[in-house]
């Protein structure tokens, strides 16, 4: 193999690692934090929450849109398409404010939520299942799909046993709080809850109802792009 195809082949392993154990990353903020009074909620193995940050951090100087699609038409042709996704720039309304957490998040918050959904009654951990495949982003919930024009760059998903997983990373030419915007208002509008953090350089969106989730990261990728990690489970 070619040195070019090696190092292709290895960035693109390492960000498959990234993708796939995204949802992962909170979960290894939960190790050790079971509630006293129910002593099954912190039942984890550390195997199943632990993520090296070296392989989770990635780094998406790797990543560029070319310029024909961060042209000013093609971010404001994205923009309108958000918009009418939502049902009209009138009902998209902007992210909840961030709340800023250090290295552990709260119990109660939907992050945490979140990322429990990913780990099923029995253990089963739905991100150690995930096949790669740009199909997936296709196959994402009718609720969260890939922010208009956004351009994929990996896929990974799982319908295996009781998982119903969905990790897409694209990048878009658009802001992080139009992102953000736009993730919140199909939230709401298909009654989802939603709630930003800002943590480790990540603008983190979250959100449950009943046994469905979703998490949005979200972070400067240069040149004015954004780099999305979208994540869902169940539907």
């Amino acid at each position: 193999m070619a040195r070019n195809e090696v190092a292709t082949h290895s960035m693109r392993e390492s960000r498959r690692f990234r993708y796939g154990l995204g949802l992962v990353i909170p979960m290894a903020m939960l190790a050790g934090c079971g509630n006293e009074d129910d002593p099954d909620a912190g039942e984890m193995d550390d195997s199943a929450v632990m993520v090296d940050p070296e392989v989770v951090g990635g780094n998406s100087s790797s990543l560029a849109l070319s310029a024909e699609q961060r042209a000013p038409q093609q971010i404001a042709a994205a923009r309108q398409e958000a918009a009418a996704l939502v049902g009209g720039a009138d009902r998209l309304s902007p992210a909840p404010p961030a709340q800023e957490y250090g290295a552990r998040i709260p119990e109660d918050s939907a992050l945490t939520a979140a990322a429990r959904s990913a780990v099923k009654p029995g253990g089963a951990n739905c991100a150690e299942k995930v096949a790669y495949s740009s199909a997936w982003a296709a196959r994402l919930p009718a609720a969260f799909p890939v922010y208009p024009r956004g351009a994929t760059q990996e896929a990974a998903g799982t319908d295996e046993g009781a998982c119903s997983l969905r990790v897409v990373s694209f990048l878009t030419p658009v802001s992080i709080d139009d992102v953000l915007a736009f993730y919140a208002s199909r939230a709401r509008a298909n009654g989802y809850g939603a709630e930003q953090i800002r943590q480790d350089g990540d603008s983190i969106l979250s959100g449950n109802k009943g046994a469905a989730s979703y998490v949005v990261y979200a972070r400067p990728a240069g040149e004015g792009t954004t780099e999305v990690d979208l994540v869902t489970s169940g539907s």
